[in-house]
């Protein structure tokens, strides 16, 4: 590992995709379900690779094809090595909802004082993690790495490869179950997070309102919470939503003024809470925390408020699962509008749970008298009364012989659903 390292300093970055080669990078080549990287070592040495890893015989040509035994287990390997040639602080963060918004939040907190270096959009997985962490260059001082989690020993897996010294989960929510087998499963995979720092005599961050995090704490790391209370270390009051989340935080003898940020929704409340006490705890002054999350703007339809010629839309259709999709609906009841519409897309990966989690957000759209169209197999079976269609092609034509009008329009869905496509017609 100590050579193959070396010759990775000595080339311009990782790629495992030959379409995006960079000249005198080192192409790994991983295996999919329908492709053998192997194939393409000659092309990537074609456009420009200094070194290709590979791990099947044949394919070796000359001292360029470094063949090891499995190259995804190489590249695991790789990036954790590189990772400890740095001594600096590696944040892990995980959970059910909110990961990514709040990964961002921390990085854009932290950057007002620190080169930090943070996964890019969603790499959060066994190949994203250490593809990020082999982007650790001499300069950064602050390192933050998402881990997601479709199924058991995920986070375990993830944080072996990432050794983080501090950590946090969001939240535990019901999100993938089919790969966990239910709640159980996930609270069991979300906590490896906990004991991997706490293995390192880390730092947790932790949402003390949030009882299952806390009935969940490990016994041997120092804890930092934030929440409502006064207690915590960072404390925080929701002013309003106006859809924008308005909120003010307090820590030991500050108290920031009324902060107006462009993140809609009441789930985000705790995100910034848990940026703020990051921030803190790394010393970035509290007027640049406050600068920070006035300033952040979310982006890959995640919290977005578009207005369009019609409508304003909400734009949270990345992803969904119950809790997720209980805090979006929750939030948007609390919006005071005229006219609001939700347009929601399945949840998916729900496993055997799937006709009773969409029929639970049914019955609460009914009670609730939230006026919505819901989209895809799993709500048109579910929808008691409520508009219903198969796919959004079919909510599109809809659309375009009804358009919507003068509305608040929340889009909410799996990422399979693709809502977003319905966007022009809104």
């Amino acid at each position: 590992m100590q050579e193959l390292h070396k010759l990775f300093l000595d080339t311009s970055g990782i790629s495992t995709d030959t379409r995006k080669i960079e000249p005198g990078c080192m192409f790994v080549a991983l295996k999919g379900a329908n492709f053998n990287g192997n194939s393409f070592a000659d092309e990537a040495i074609k456009q420009g690779a200094k070194y290709v890893v590979i791990d099947e015989k044949e394919f070796q040509k000359d001292e360029r094809y470094i063949l090891v035994d499995d190259c995804l287990k190489t590249l695991q390997d790789l990036a954790n090595y590189h990772r400890h040639q740095f001594q600096i602080p590696v944040i892990g963060i995980t959970g059910s909802n909110g990961k990514t918004s709040t990964k961002e939040l921390i990085a854009a907190v932290l950057q007002m004082k620190y080169k930090v270096l943070y996964t890019q959009g969603n790499l959060n997985n066994h190949i994203g993690v250490p593809l990020t962490l082999l982007q650790l260059q001499p300069e950064h001082q602050i390192a933050v790495i998402e881990m997601g989690a479709n199924k058991f020993k995920d986070i375990e897996e993830l944080c072996d490869i990432a050794d983080p010294n501090y950590g946090i989960i969001t939240n535990i929510g019901r999100a993938h179950l089919e790969g966990f087998g239910g709640f159980e499963g996930v609270l069991r995979t979300k906590l490896e997070m906990y004991t991997a720092v706490a293995k390192n005599e880390g730092v947790l961050f932790q949402n003390g309102d949030d009882s299952v995090l806390v009935e969940n704490s490990p016994h041997s790391p120092t804890v930092i919470r934030y929440g409502k209370e006064q207690e915590q270390a960072v404390n925080g009051q929701l002013i309003e939503l106006n859809p924008f989340v308005v909120l003010r935080w307090s820590c030991e003898d500050y108290l920031s003024e009324a902060i107006q940020t462009n993140l809609i929704g009441e789930y985000n409340f705790y995100n910034f809470l848990a940026a703020i006490t990051i921030g803190r705890h790394f010393d970035v002054s509290p007027t640049k925390i406050s600068r920070a999350l006035a300033e952040y703007k979310p982006t890959n339809n995640r919290s977005q408020v578009e207005k369009t010629e019609k409508n304003t839309l909400i734009i949270d259709c990345y992803n969904a699962n119950p809790s997720s999709m209980a805090s979006a609906l929750s939030s948007f009841k609390q919006i005071q509008h005229p006219n609001k519409l939700a347009i929601l897309g399945e949840m998916r990966e729900m496993g055997k749970e799937e006709a009773k989690e969409h029929d639970k957000i049914v019955s609460y759209l009914n009670e609730e008298g939230i006026h919505t169209y819901l989209v895809g197999e799993a709500f048109v079976k579910a929808a008691k009364g409520q508009r219903s269609f198969h796919n959004t092609d079919e909510l599109i034509a809809y659309l375009e012989k009804e358009p919507i009008q003068d509305a608040l329009v929340l889009l909410k869905g799996s990422r399979g659903i693709q809502l977003e496509k319905a966007i022009p017609n809104l």
